[in-house]
């Protein structure tokens, strides 16, 4: 009896321990329930959920949530929301209640959040979120964002803590992206109409590890006009791998 109790021990130390960090899509979904024939109002949240290390997979989940919540809550007031069901009922809710100040001049609410994991290696996972909401006005806003993390400890990795001098890869990279969009090397960045700060170069908010490369990926109003829409450029890792600390 005491053997089969050590063996089922055993076994069990072994089944946690080959347990790995893994993902699974959930999806949460809430409608408005005043009455409506077209656009009607909808959130629809599609995300990838870590599993199976509890620490590791803690910090994730809680990063990617506060970054939906960032993109999708509509509230005037800060408010404690901590599920996405209690945010979806949150986007619908922020709809109804400036339906009815404003019952003329508001349809068709929209969120749609969609979240993958783009790149997964034993240094660095990259989920991108895809993400679109309209709440009036002329058209909505769709962008992407990157969340990079450790996959180990599950902490977020700063897109400027991907690169073993900044600096020299961002020369580099303005270099690449002159040639791509045809501007001149000695002319300000922004002389054919785009909309650099400070008519600096910059790196993107958002760098993506891609199974292609190392993507840049500069969404709309962050070097460019809406109408000129985003503006992106990929390396492929050969070209860039001497750059970069997680690979």
């Amino acid at each position: 009896m005491k053997q089969y109790t050590f063996l089922v021990f055993l076994f069990l130390i072994f089944t946690s321990c080959s347990k790995e960090l893994s993902f699974e899509n959930k999806t949460f979904e809430k409608k408005s329930n005043l009455p409506c024939k077209t656009d009607c109002p909808i959130i629809i949240i599609d995300i990838p959920i870590a599993k199976n290390i509890p620490v590791v997979t803690d910090s994730i989940n809680k990063k990617i949530f506060l970054v939906i919540k960032e993109i999708t809550y509509f509230g005037e007031k800060p408010i404690q929301l901590n599920d996405y069901k209690a945010l979806t009922a949150s986007f619908i809710e922020s709809y109804e209640e400036m339906h009815q100040k404003f019952p003329n001049e508001t349809f068709g609410w929209e969120g749609k959040i969609k979240g993958n994991v783009e790149f997964e290696s034993g240094q660095i996972i990259n989920i991108k979120i895809d993400h679109y909401t309209f709440t009036g006005g002329a058209h909505g806003y769709q962008g992407y964002r990157s969340l990079l993390f450790n996959p180990k400890t599950g902490k977020t990795i700063f897109s400027d803590q991907i690169f073993k001098n900044e600096k020299e890869f961002k020369a580099f990279a303005e270099k690449a992206f002159r040639a791509k969009y045809k501007i001149p090397e000695k002319a300000n960045i922004n002389a054919t109409g785009l909309m650099f700060e400070n008519d600096k170069f910059q790196l993107p908010q958002n760098i993506f590890y891609t199974e292609e490369g190392l993507l840049l990926y500069y969404n709309s109003y962050e070097a460019a006009s809406y109408a000129d829409g985003p503006k992106e450029i990929l390396f492929p890792y050969d070209e860039v791998n001497k750059y970069l600390l997680y690979q």
